[in-house]
């Protein structure tokens, strides 16, 4: 018995017949804009290693929220940058702290925006490390787990009392979903999510945030406590144990690099996956394209793309803002 003569090249003939058989799709549904909020009023600071990314105080961030709401975006997930740094970071849970102040503003403006805040330490340590730093039994400095933990507690107890829906630990503590969960509950924050960096990798994409968070270490480096970017089932373990420890949405970070690792926490886990298209790989795409090396709109909707069909249910990205514009056809 003969067959018949396949075709495939039938349904891709125009842009209709592809769009009606596409496999993977992208919606504005699907992102989360990273932001970076500062101190004072009017400020604007561009970033020259991430163009059209800023620091912007409050009241700007409130327009831009505003902006993205109107645009479909569902969340925002805020970075503080504050005026005063110390040792252990005591301004990330000052109730007068940078990112509880945006909280309180945006909610008051954006009452459908998810507002997701990042939780860690870097930005708010003289240091640059994402906790408290001491030394170990042989005189070495290491970051201070346990302390650290407790000093989180603090931290995601007072974001939700300024407002945020999510909170998001990225500082890569052994047993941080467990504390957040833990502190939330006990003070009667059930209903806030956690969305864990479960699989945070030890990446030099990450340079250009480092510019933006003002957020570089002082001394050594972070591979201590974030993954080697050569370990997968690791990576997995680690998810693991978040999920084991209440976390209700998990994040792979970077993700280009990565996609092999989403593909597997989608298949392993039954939790909504995020992925972070982090600052470097958004810099690699904005420079080429500013040297006309390739077309920026289709290079970052097919990365986008990529990121979805691996399995994410969710995209953190620098380019929310123009893919909602993009997709609607602006």
């Amino acid at each position: 018995m003969g067959f018949p003569q396949v075709r495939l090249r039938r349904m891709r003939r125009t842009e209709p017949l592809r769009r009606m058989i596409r496999e993977t799709r992208l919606a504005t549904g699907d992102l989360i804009a990273p932001l970076f909020v500062r101190g004072r009023t009017g400020v604007h600071n561009p970033v020259p290693s991430m163009p059209g990314v800023a620091q912007m105080s409050v009241d700007r961030i409130v327009e831009t929220c505003v902006e993205l709401e109107a645009l479909g975006i569902p969340a925002v997930l805020l970075f503080g940058i504050p005026e005063r740094k110390d040792a252990t970071g005591s301004e990330t849970w000052s109730d007068q702290g940078i990112v509880q102040q945006a909280l309180r503003a945006i909610r008051e403006r954006c009452q459908n925006l998810v507002l997701v805040t990042d939780v860690c330490f870097c930005e708010y340590t003289d240091h640059g490390h994402c906790g408290v730093v001491g030394s170990d039994r042989r005189g070495r400095l290491t970051l201070d787990n346990d302390a650290s933990l407790q000093n989180l507690r603090k931290q995601v107890v007072s974001h939700a009392k300024a407002g945020a829906d999510i909170v998001a630990p990225s500082c890569m503590l052994d047993g941080q979903v467990q504390t957040i969960r833990e502190a939330l509950d006990h003070e009667g924050w059930t209903d806030v999510a956690i969305l864990s960096y479960s699989a945070k990798f030890a990446s030099a994409y990450y340079g250009p945030f480092r510019d933006v968070a003002e957020s570089a270490p002082q001394f050594g480096d972070r591979t201590g406590y974030q993954l080697d970017p050569a370990n997968a089932d690791e990576a997995l373990r680690e998810v693991a144990l978040d999920v084991e420890e209440g976390a209700d949405m998990v994040m792979v970070k970077p993700a280009v690099n990565y996609l092999d690792i989403i593909q597997r926490v989608r298949s392993r886990f039954g939790l909504p996956v995020a992925a972070y298209h982090v600052s470097g790989e958004y810099a690699m795409i904005k420079a080429a394209a500013a040297n006309g090396w390739l077309d920026e709109k289709r290079c970052v909707l097919e990365t986008m793309t990529a990121i979805k069909r691996a399995g994410a249910d969710v995209v953190l990205t620098y380019f929310a803002k123009d893919i909602a514009l993009w997709l609607r056809g602006s």
